[in-house]
């Protein structure tokens, strides 16, 4: 059984949770030999510069953007995907659900299936504490869903921000929440394979594979909030 974090250590978090994790994900280091170009932020000009709805050319209705306050809400609407594809990158941003929340971010997705999920792979975004998913590590907040467990759950409660770095450089996955490196892993390979063909991941054929799509941001039914999304693409 997944053990989350007691709730007396919680209340640690507060401000000064915030600044460690700043501190903490502002000094993860890059992959030896990867070079970063400039950040782009996903946000700047408004929503529907940046993103659109899965298949389709416009942002969803649903999909609500506050200016003020540089936060992306889904209310209602479908999956949504970034206009532009990137295959090497470093993805920083923030979520928050309400209670029994779930949603999730997708990357490198292509457009090849129905839906975005039977592509791309996924960074789960949940409630631990209210929602199932929550007594499982493979399928708890900042899982690569359903394939890689978190090392240990260091989410934040319902109706709190929690922060997000995803790297990827070829194979080469990371997984941080709140200033954490919970997940690593190298795609593609005899472990990854395995791992996927005894998941339900196994029905859908184009999982995991591209090298470079979307950037992804998930409908589950359930209000969730983005702010201070950033990308910046990575070489060797």
């Amino acid at each position: 059984m997944f053990a989350p974090t007691p709730p007396a250590a919680r209340r640690w978090s507060g401000a000064a949770l915030l600044f460690l994790s700043t501190a903490l994900t502002a000094g993860a280091q890059l992959p030896a030999g990867v070079n970063a170009g400039p950040w782009q932020d996903l946000l700047a000009g408004g929503a529907d510069r940046h993103w659109r709805e899965y298949r389709q050319e416009t942002l969803p209705s649903g999909w609500q953007y506050d200016a003020a306050t540089n936060v992306l809400t889904r209310q209602s609407g479908k999956d949504i995907v970034t206009r532009s594809q990137y295959g090497d990158f470093e993805l920083e941003l923030e979520w928050k659900v309400g209670p029994k929340g779930n949603s999730g971010i997708f990357y490198r997705a292509t457009e090849s299936t129905g839906v975005i999920y039977e592509n791309a792979t996924e960074m789960q975004v949940l409630d631990n504490a209210g929602h199932r998913d929550g007594g499982s590590p493979l399928t708890s907040a900042g899982a690569n869903y359903a394939l890689y467990a978190p090392v240990r759950d260091v989410s934040r409660p319902a109706g709190e921000w929690n922060r997000v770095r995803i790297v990827a450089v070829g194979p080469h996955v990371e997984h941080w929440l709140n200033g954490v490196k919970i997940v690593e892993y190298e795609a593609w390979t005899p472990e990854w394979i395995a791992k996927v063909k005894a998941s339900k991941f196994n029905d859908w054929p184009p999982y995991g594979l591209a090298r470079r799509g979307h950037i992804g941001l998930q409908d589950h039914g359930d209000v969730v909030s983005f702010r201070n999304i950033r990308i910046r693409e990575l070489s060797r």
